[in-house]
């Protein structure tokens, strides 16, 4: 088999700050891979290198495509990486709003989407519009508003829809519960977690929530100052840390 992403060397510099050095994985279809770590830890960073958000200074970021197989996407022309973003790829950010065009309704949002891969039937892409919003708990009635008249959990559900409905082989998720209350955050994971297995995603997920990489991680990477200090299956890392610091991060949730 073929990894779906492999991730080799990707090493990223802010001057002389190290903002991620050195990281290689390879995540197989259908895996979810967490990475956890405390704030300017490097996570963000290396996920938006290998999201395509930001250049890094070395390393390749091997994607499986469908018609090339495996190819870096770090040497990828613009349009062959955005023809990527609308396709194989999504990126669920942690605020809604920079991942919504808050000026388009519900179902717009959603139907953007299959237009950008040339779905072009109005009946068609409002039916599917429809069916992703059922998928995420948002009823039929809402398909006409804007996201800013949803709440917070409603408009990071319909982000979701907005990313899946073209059905990506891979998504990046950026503290996808972030600054949402705690009861709407499980509602939201639980939500993810199906619809991972359901669909047989792949999905880099970054995040300081230990519980979130226990509900939908099946492996888990550990960074601090830039480096990854310890990596493994997400039960073993957090049932049984070796590193110091992943000793801590457990402990501190423990504690809690």
């Amino acid at each position: 088999m073929t990894p779906l992403l492999s991730v080799q060397g990707v090493t990223k510099h802010y001057g002389a700050r190290l903002g991620c050095g050195d990281v290689n994985f390879d995540l197989w279809p259908g895996e979810v891979m967490g990475i956890v770590g405390e704030s300017g830890s490097g996570k963000s960073t290396l996920l938006s290198c290998l999201s395509g958000q930001l250049a890094p200074d070395a390393g390749k970021v091997v994607f499986d495509t469908r018609a090339e197989g495996p190819r870096d996407v770090l040497t990828m022309s613009e349009p062959e990486r955005r023809m990527l973003a609308r396709t194989d790829w999504a990126f669920v950010h942690q605020n809604a709003r920079d991942g919504l065009r808050m000026g388009v309704s519900a179902g717009g949002n959603v139907g953007e989407r299959l237009m950008a891969v040339g779905a072009r039937n109005y009946a068609d892409i409002r039916a599917q519009a429809i069916d992703w919003l059922g998928r995420v708990e948002i009823s039929e009635d809402r398909v006409d508003d804007r996201p800013r008249a949803f709440s917070g959990g409603m408009q990071q559900r319909l982000q979701i829809a907005r990313n899946l409905v073209t059905g990506p082989r891979l998504v990046f998720m950026d503290e996808p519960t972030g600054g949402l209350d705690v009861s709407v955050q499980a509602r939201l994971l639980d939500l993810l977690r199906g619809l991972v297995r359901e669909m047989g995603l792949s999905a880099v997920i970054v995040t300081h929530d230990l519980a979130v990489v226990r509900l939908l991680a099946d492996r888990l990477m550990v960074m601090k100052g830039g480096q990854v200090v310890e990596t493994g299956l997400t039960d073993q890392v957090l049932d049984d840390p070796q590193h110091g610091y992943t000793q801590l991060l457990v402990s501190s949730v423990l504690q809690v």
